[in-house]
């Protein structure tokens, strides 16, 4: 019945295309390139509903007799799950622009997709992105800046050290000597993302056509609004200097370990970015990391402090923080320790999605993670409530937060959200994922937007995280308590301005001032005693 329903889908999709295209060429700047474009639409629609009723089909025939809970199932299933990756990942490729982007986010799901799915969607769609020929990119340079890039440059690279779904990076010089990296886009993106973006919102309602429960549409908001932001250029490099103010302003004890590249305005449009060029590892480089004298917990530390102080005290959170995202390097004016070892620097790359969280909101987030990293049940559910989880689906939200399930998120051990990177751990996840899938996409459609970006961070940086150290880490939840009950306090004491008050929002708060000092003695313990067992 479902693979019936998919092909009547993939048939009404690529029938309504034409409109579809239609609409993209109406609002296009170039017509003549909008009506090539969209030539693709119905194509893209078809291979979508084929890739779609092709996975449908492998599940439903291979898993056919197949005991629930029988080893020979769950070997089964694994395979299938390894072909269907790999044909939502074919699928991605072929298609182009924000179907890799959607690709990239899947890949941070795991609480929602299998554990197969993430690692090959994580890995490929990460590093192996399409790239543009060196004459589409002279083509773009020229029309953006009115030369061949060997006019503009002293010399430039025609092959990029790097490639994402909008865009590549080419390093240069310019005529003064300097290192450049030049971030090149997509020749034609502009007109291919409107015809991407009118081909998923199309996918996405006619699926909720066929299948009430599978309700995303709340992704097509986000696409809408999120989509020429990251076209635009010159709202990154502009996002990149307020992230920087940011931290010079409210988190001055770590801004000098947070970098981002500068930006050379006059070789900049909305299409074509100049940037200093900086030298670092890849942030899951562990390899590389310690090449450059820097322990990885170190590093972890800092992505967790710098995150934090984004979420909890700015309200203006990068919110695509994979590892080709990150790179660190020692910081530049730290010299090494007794043990050889150097304090690392941050370098944020690609500032083209940021969000702004309001106040109320920002307070709120903090005071939630605040809650979950001290076991507040209570709390829990007032913030999770706050945020639109509702009275009904708060436990889940903690969970998805934390990768944890309820009973963990309340036990009030010190390491109660530590995740041990075990197979029952992940096995844990997964049937949760499969069990509450339901419940998971009302709980996505609930919450406002701005929330959702906060998740798919949140998403990013735990796979960032366990890159690094292997696991998750009791130490940064110590740094996420901290942070998001300083900004509770600091929310607090604004609101309430008498000295009283003062003093009162103090002394409320000082139990927690206790809990962090024995949380502290329980991790040296901790980290001693695992010392000593090598």
């Amino acid at each position: 019945m479902a693979l019936r329903s998919l092909w009547r889908l993939g048939l009404a999709s690529t029938a309504m295309a034409g409109g579809v295209g239609g609409a993209v060429i109406v609002s296009s700047d170039d017509p003549a390139t909008a009506i090539k474009l969209c030539t693709s639409v119905p194509l893209r629609l078809f291979r979508v509903s084929v890739a779609a009723a092709s996975i449908a089909f492998d599940y439903e025939y291979s898993l056919m007799g197949l005991p629930e809970g029988s080893s020979e199932r769950s070997k089964v299933k694994h395979e299938v799950h390894i072909r269907g990756a790999r044909k939502l990942e074919e699928l991605c490729f072929k298609n182009g622009g924000i179907y890799i982007k959607l690709g990239q986010h899947l890949g941070q799901l795991e609480y929602l997709v299998p554990q197969e799915y993430v690692e090959i969607l994580r890995e490929s769609m990460l590093n192996k992105c399409p790239v543009s020929s060196y004459e589409q990119v002279c083509e773009v340079v020229k029309s953006e800046l009115g030369e061949l890039p060997d006019k503009i440059f002293k010399d430039f690279d025609p092959v990029p050290i790097a490639s994402a779904s909008l865009a590549q990076v080419h390093v240069a010089h310019d005529h003064d000597g300097k290192k450049l990296a030049v971030k090149v886009q997509h020749i034609h993106m502009t007109d291919s993302a409107a015809a991407d973006y009118a081909t998923v919102e199309l996918i996405v309602n006619t699926l909720h056509q066929f299948f009430p429960s599978f309700d995303y549409r709340w992704l097509i908001d986000e696409v809408r609004d999120s989509l020429p932001k990251e076209l635009d250029f010159l709202v990154e490099a502009k996002n990149s200097v307020k992230c920087m103010d940011n931290f010079r302003k409210l988190s001055p004890s770590i801004a000098d370990y947070v970098y981002a590249p500068r930006v050379y305005w006059n070789l900049s449009t909305s299409k074509l970015l100049t940037m200093e060029y900086i030298e670092g590892a890849q942030i899951n480089d562990l390899k590389g990391i310690r090449g450059l004298g820097l322990r990885p917990v170190d590093v972890a530390n800092l992505l967790s402090k710098t995150f934090a102080e984004m979420m909890f005290r700015h309200g203006f959170v990068h919110c695509d923080p994979h590892e080709a995202n990150l790179i660190v390097r020692p910081h530049p004016s730290s010299k090494r320790g007794i043990f050889g070892k150097r304090k690392p620097q941050l370098i944020l790359l690609d500032h083209g999605l940021y969000k702004e969280l309001d106040v109320e909101t920002r307070t709120n987030y903090a005071a939630l993670w605040k809650a979950l990293v001290f076991a507040d049940a209570n709390a829990i559910k007032e913030n999770c409530v706050k945020l639109g989880a509702g009275e009904d689906l708060y436990p889940l939200f903690a969970g998805i937060l934390t990768m944890r399930p309820w009973e963990r998120v309340i036990d009030p051990a010190v390491d109660h959200l530590v995740m041990r990177g075990s197979e029952g751990d992940h096995s844990e996840l997964q049937m949760y994922a499969s069990q509450y899938f339901p419940e998971i996409t009302e709980l996505l459609r609930r919450l406002p937007r701005v929330i959702l970006l906060m998740l798919k961070t949140n998403d990013c940086l735990r796979a960032v995280n366990n890159s690094l150290l292997q696991r998750s880490s009791l130490e940064s939840f110590l740094i996420i308590g901290r942070v998001s009950s300083e900004a509770v306090i600091e929310a607090k004491l604004l609101q309430n301005k008498s000295f009283l008050r003062y003093i009162s929002a103090w002394l409320e708060d000082l139990s927690l001032e206790a809990r962090m000092f024995v949380m502290r003695i329980a991790l040296w313990i901790f980290q001693l005693r695992r010392t000593l067992a090598f």
